[in-house]
């Protein structure tokens, strides 16, 4: 075990953790920050995704003794009301159906715009390839991605 002082969601937090513990546990069992979902444990379908600096990272395949001094943003930290202009279209083009890779998918496309505030139907597409919905509601993320960066 060893002591990991991180930045989450703007806080300081120390965690008493092993070195290799991905930080997807971490958040869920030690901080009880459980916004964040596991969905493959091989960062292949984006449930865990989460901002590392910024950058959409998925969690599950992160270690961390190599996350460092690095900001961490999770779903609960993107805004303290659910009204992050991502969050509001996810609800205006009626994305969530059971929910479960949300919080992947947001993240992923925050980071997006970030990065890019106008990406094209190309630019939504590669940056969301890989954030894996259950559900298949490709069309209204893109479309809430698009909603988004009007606004």
């Amino acid at each position: 075990m060893a002591t990991f002082t991180l930045n989450i969601n703007g806080k300081t937090q120390e965690v008493d953790v092993d070195p290799s513990t991905p930080m997807l546990w971490v958040l869920r069992d030690n901080l009880k920050l459980v916004g964040t979902k596991y969905g493959c444990g091989i960062a292949q379908c984006g449930a865990c995704t989460i901002h590392l600096n910024g950058t959409a990272t998925r969690s599950c395949a992160l270690p961390i003794s190599s996350v460092g001094d690095q900001e961490i943003t999770t779903i609960e930290g993107l805004s303290e009301n659910g009204d992050h202009p991502v969050q509001k279209a996810w609800i205006e083009e009626d994305v969530p159906q059971c929910g479960y890779c949300q919080a992947g998918q947001i993240m992923t496309a925050s980071a997006l715009l970030k990065q890019n505030p106008s990406p094209t139907d190309e630019e939504i597409e590669m940056a969301m390839n890989g954030n894996i919905c259950r559900c298949g509601t490709y069309i209204r993320i893109r479309k809430a991605v698009k909603t988004a960066s009007k606004s």
